[in-house]
């Protein structure tokens, strides 16, 4: 980090028709007589990401038996290699509060928004929901108050038409894993298109929206004059960086509006307007937004929905036709777990992209990836039983110095241990959540 004599305030943004655009992280953010240590801890307050990933991965295929240093990744892990020193795995794990009650079966499907709360869902139909701030809006209540968004919601599937749900579970349960209350479950976004506008077209009216699309625009557009202005004010290092993170915007509305253009020639599609029918061209997207967003510090706080319990789409890339649900019951035939096994490990190849975007973005005296903390988490072990047992983590990033990967833990206990832990690293005290007993030493 260069400390310069010049200021731009950390909450600068510039305004057109219809639009607001946040600055990334600059040194003239910096005034020159500001500490570097004191301007580090400015520019690396925590940053959290919560994946959900649904039904676990086969065990055989990710089991990991000796603790301490990763000598080598197994076969649904072996995409992340590169990301090797940033990766703890953890082991061991029972999603307790994912359990049926006691005294009843069933229902194994409608309890994964538990995952973040590490408490069991109300078993009801009705408006009397009821399951526990989920740790994302924890976190977000303690630092997302002076973003312009507290957090962000993100989904890769859009099941909100639900009208009812089986076993008895409200669909809130099954289609939301971030509550910001007992009561407040925060739905999930699932079109890129709305995403975008959210983080960047603040103030918009539809009919703004409208012609610009129609006029194949960027939203930048409007910002011409304000982008030359503060140019001009910048160092060179800092007109770079803004130069970089516009043309990432600019990207990112030229795949949108191939994604629109593609979907008006194919009437046939079978996802909404604005969705890529691509899982891999939407996560991505998804990815990429989240980066701009911590980038211009929109935001510090997103969870992610890999698919909702129950999902019934395939994922023909990952070399595998067989629907993502019907997969993870395998019976135990050996050529059906590898099957299983190929689509967890096309997950994880995803991530990579969204890993690979964070370290290459600079933040502070880092990167994005050294400054955030990842948590990807599921509900089950063994999904072919419906097990909540041995459940699959992993703690992704530096967590501003606070984690270092390259390793294997197998703890013990409920996953709420996982999720006190993670509160303790992002900087939140509390002494006890759900059934947890204790942190987790990683």
């Amino acid at each position: 980090m260069f400390v310069t004599g010049k200021y731009v305030s950390r909450r600068s943004i510039l305004r057109g028709a219809g639009v607001t655009l946040a600055l990334p992280l600059l040194d003239s953010m910096f005034p020159a007589l500001l500490t570097r240590a004191k301007a580090a801890a400015i520019a690396t307050a925590p940053r959290f990401v919560g994946i959900f990933n649904p039904h676990g991965w086969a065990p055989s295929y990710w089991a990991m038996d000796q603790t301490g240093p990763i000598a080598e990744f197994p076969f649904i892990l072996k995409p992340l290699e590169p990301f090797r020193n940033s990766i703890t795995v953890v082991s061991g794990l029972d999603a307790t509060s994912s359990m049926p009650p006691p005294g009843e079966t069933g229902g194994d499907h409608s309890r994964g928004a538990a995952t973040f709360a590490g408490v069991p869902p109300k078993k009801t139909v009705n408006e009397d929901i009821f399951l526990g701030t989920t740790i994302d809006q924890m976190i977000a209540e303690k630092y997302g108050q002076r973003n312009f968004l507290p957090s962000i919601q993100l989904g890769i599937e859009d099941q909100s038409y639900l009208a009812t749900c089986p076993w008895g579970y409200s669909c809130a349960y099954t289609n939301s894993v971030s509550w910001a209350g007992p009561t407040r479950p925060l739905p999930h976004e699932a079109n890129p298109q709305l995403v975008f506008e959210r983080l960047f077209g603040d103030g918009s009216t539809p009919a703004e929206r409208l012609a610009r699309k129609q006029a194949k625009a960027s939203l930048l557009d409007s910002l011409t004059g304000e982008i030359a202005r503060l140019r001009g004010t910048l160092p060179a290092a800092d007109g770079s960086r803004l130069d970089d993170y516009l043309e990432d915007v600019r990207e990112i509305e030229r795949r949108l509006q191939n994604v629109a253009k593609s979907a008006s020639e194919s009437p046939e599609a079978q996802v909404p307007f604005g969705i890529p029918e691509s899982f891999s061209e939407h996560i991505n997207l998804m990815w990429d937004l989240q980066v701009l967003a911590f980038q211009a510090d929109i935001t510090r706080v997103s969870t992610l929905m890999y698919a909702h319990d129950v999902s019934m789409r395939s994922y023909p890339e990952s070399g595998v036709n067989t629907a993502n649900h019907a997969a993870s019951h395998h019976g135990e035939a050996p050529k059906r777990v590898e099957d299983w096994s190929k689509i967890n490990r096309y997950h994880v190849q995803c991530l990579t992209h969204f890993l690979e975007r964070l370290k290459s973005t600079p933040d502070g005296d880092g990167n994005l990836l050294d400054h955030t903390l990842i948590l990807w988490a599921t509900n089950m072990g063994n999904s072919n039983l419906h097990s909540h047992k041995d459940v699959p983590h992993m703690v992704i990033g530096g967590a501003s110095g606070l984690h270092r990967g390259g390793k294997h833990v197998h703890a013990s206990g409920s996953t709420a241990n996982m999720l006190l832990t993670v509160l303790q690293m992002c900087g939140v005290e509390k002494e006890r959540l759900g059934d947890s007993t204790g942190r987790i030493s990683i």
